[in-house]
């Protein structure tokens, strides 16, 4: 069995999935679609009963794409108190239902949460933006452009 430490837990044992590699620089380790592991791994810890410790909720933010600053504005905290969390393992409970709701979306849902966080990770704040309208068939559709490729033809 090999201790897997790189994804950042210290209680992951894989039983096979892996190859070790004799190298001049000593032995080294190559784990089989990694990707899928730390879904699985993730799907594990949120229906973990008990609390996240810091690594696991660190683990669940970084499976998401967050930045730290990003969570913090979605749990409407501080990035400080994001960071102390990880560190120190003691998210509010509150917070750490919408990490383990966010990433059950994403792994096992529709994918409706998963598509705010794709947005929020692209930039955090959006700047120079415009939403654009418009009306076919009688029905409306919307999309978020740059000002500079809004062609300006009428102001209301």
């Amino acid at each position: 069995m090999f201790h897997y430490k790189m994804c950042g837990l210290p209680n992951v044992w894989l039983a096979n999935g892996y190859k070790v590699k004799d190298t001049p620089y000593g032995q080294a380790v190559s784990v089989e679609d990694a990707e899928s592991l730390h879904q699985l791994l993730a799907t594990q810890l949120i229906k973990k009963k008990g609390a996240l410790t810091g690594k696991e909720f660190r683990f669940l933010r970084t499976m998401l794409q967050l930045s730290q600053k990003s969570l913090a504005d979605m749990v409407q905290v501080s990035e400080q108190s994001v960071s102390l969390w990880e560190r120190r393992g003691k998210a509010p409970t509150a917070s750490e239902a919408v990490l383990r709701m966010l990433i059950a979306d994403k792994f096992e849902g529709d994918c409706q949460m998963a598509a705010v966080i794709d947005r929020i990770n692209t930039v955090d704040r959006l700047v120079n933006q415009r939403t654009v309208a418009r009306a076919r068939l009688h029905k409306w559709s919307a999309k978020e452009v740059p000002a500079p490729e809004v062609e300006e033809s009428v102001a209301a």
